[in-house]
């Protein structure tokens, strides 16, 4: 595994304890769809959360937040209601997240939520 995807991945961890310790509840990681991959897929109450990581060991080269483009955004939407369908669910109670984890490695990591990105 390249080292961008293992600090990817070690931000996907981080991320699912931070959403689990908040109250939501993880009910799938890394699932592909035909439009593409929904890093965390989480209930909070009845809202279906589904949240984009991007991890960073600095923020150098932009905060991780700026990797998120519109684009981005409406991608999700459509994997998004691609997993609510798979799941027999309904896009009524759907929100799209952003997570970033900061972690250099030397300290404890900063992690911050968006909610409602799109």
């Amino acid at each position: 595994m390249r080292p961008k995807d293992i600090l990817g991945r070690h931000g996907e961890e981080l991320a699912a304890g931070f959403l689990e310790r908040s109250g939501q509840h993880v009910v799938d990681r890394n699932w592909r769809g035909p439009a593409g991959e929904l890093d965390i897929v989480a209930l909070e109450g009845a809202t279906v959360v589904v949240s984009e990581v991007k991890t960073r060991r600095t923020p150098d080269y932009g905060h991780p937040f700026e990797a998120i483009t519109p684009a981005k955004v409406h991608r999700l939407q459509i994997i998004a209601r691609q997993w609510l369908r798979a799941h027999g669910m309904d896009a009524a109670g759907l929100r799209i997240d952003a997570v970033a984890v900061l972690d250099d490695g030397t300290g404890d990591p900063v992690i911050e939520q968006l909610k409602a990105i799109g």
